[in-house]
């Protein structure tokens, strides 16, 4: 299998790809001075849409959190303006 450049791929195509497989990044940055370390640096990041973010359980949590207050804030609405109808 030979790796196949698409010349016609755009920027949408690419964020449609990660948002759906998603994208992890690991850095490890060291800042040192004449040999010497001085600041260390570890970054882990990840970037992926949210439904693939939940099938491999990261930010499960959160989300259930978000949607349950979501819920709260929107029945609180309709009461509110059912009220003010009456």
């Amino acid at each position: 299998m030979e790796p196949v450049r698409d010349t016609n791929g755009t920027l949408v195509d690419l964020l449609d790809r990660i948002l759906d497989k998603g994208l992890v990044i690991y850095a490890d940055v060291i800042v040192s001075v004449a040999g010497v370390p001085l600041i260390g640096v570890n970054l882990r990041a990840a970037l992926a849409g949210m439904e693939t973010m939940l099938k491999y359980g990261v930010m499960v949590d959160w989300d259930e959190k978000s949607r349950a207050w979501e819920r709260d804030h929107r029945r609180k609405t309709e009461v509110c303006s059912i009220e003010k109808t009456n």
